[in-house]
């Protein structure tokens, strides 16, 4: 039998709410008071992968909030909005709903292509941008495109998602075995330990998140070939004007860093790059202290250099 969306309530030193923004509703965990810093997760997770620094935040004075994007965990699973323009508004729409006119926007592979793409639709609203795991939307076309046997071949996991049904079904059989692999595959050795996994597991196997899940790779996938993405790639040509972190693991097998580090010439403001060794795809969970030695230093940085 599949799980209700309360396996995604887990205990903490935070709070569970619902959030409604641009007439969605989301399931948001919020620790702390100080600046808002929003946190958005990545494929195949949930707000948990943010639990560290759900921790780390809060102590160090700011206002943390993690969110279930459209599709995941406890949020609204509607049968479309899967595109990055609406998602990113879904995000700016939280900010606003949140009682905040920007914030810090840390984004964790798709959330750091919604993060980059929040800077350039509405850059009032990211002050300070922390992208881990994730190119610059265009940056990652590129390497797709010139990289076959790097960037496209790491990547072929996310093509075999343009199949309709099949996908979806591979993800959900055996207890959502899949997902467990690949949080396996993507990262250092000896992580994650199984109840990590059985967490993000278990979370997967609420009714429509997998098929929701695969609509953001969809998106991606066939829009390269139809206006909308022709269009999207021409604005996200837009310099970003918010200073911006980008952390990556050096053992990242899915996005290479490679095709990361060629993100900072869409960056005007300062830009800090950073490759964390002993880390793979979930540096933020993989090595928990390094990471947010990172992101507070520069947190606490007034003026972060290049």
């Amino acid at each position: 039998m599949a799980p209700d969306e309360s396996v995604v309530n887990i205990d903490g030193p935070w709070t569970h709410r619902a959030v409604h923004a641009g007439g969605t509703r989301f399931h948001v965990v919020e620790a702390g008071e100080g600046p808002l810093v929003l946190l958005l997760h990545g494929f195949p997770q949930f707000w948990w992968t943010w639990r560290h620094q759900l921790v780390s935040l809060p102590k160090a004075g700011y206002r943390a909030v993690a969110a279930d994007l459209r599709g995941y965990g406890g949020s609204d699973k509607p049968p479309r909005g899967y595109d990055l323009p609406t998602l990113a508004a879904d995000a700016t729409g939280l900010i606003r709903a949140l009682g905040e006119t920007g914030a810090i926007v840390v984004g964790h592979d798709w959330g750091g292509l919604l993060a980059w793409t929040m800077a350039v639709l509405d850059p009032k609203c990211v002050r300070r941008l922390v992208a881990v795991s994730a190119a610059h939307p265009r940056r990652l076309r590129s390497a797709l495109l010139t990289d076959p046997f790097g960037q496209l071949r790491a990547s072929a996991q996310a093509i075999g998602h343009q199949l309709p049904l099949l996908p979806e079904h591979r993800l959900r059989r055996r207890d959502a075995a899949l997902v467990g692999r690949l949080l396996d595959d993507w990262s250092r050795p000896g992580w994650p330990d199984a109840e990590t996994a059985r967490t993000y597991r278990e979370a997967f196997r609420i009714p429509a998140v997998a098929h929701c899940a695969l609509e953001y790779h969809r998106w991606f996938g066939r829009s390269q070939l139809r206006r909308d993405g022709r269009r999207y790639t021409r604005v996200m040509g837009t310099e970003i004007e918010a200073p911006t972190l980008h952390l990556h693991g050096a053992l990242d097998p899915r996005l290479l860093p490679r095709t990361a580090q060629g993100s900072g010439r869409y960056v005007a403001a300062p830009y800090r790059w950073r490759l964390l060794e002993g880390a793979g795809h979930f540096p933020h969970e993989e090595i928990p202290d390094v990471f947010d030695t990172e992101l507070l230093g520069w947190l606490a940085d007034p003026e972060p250099d290049r």
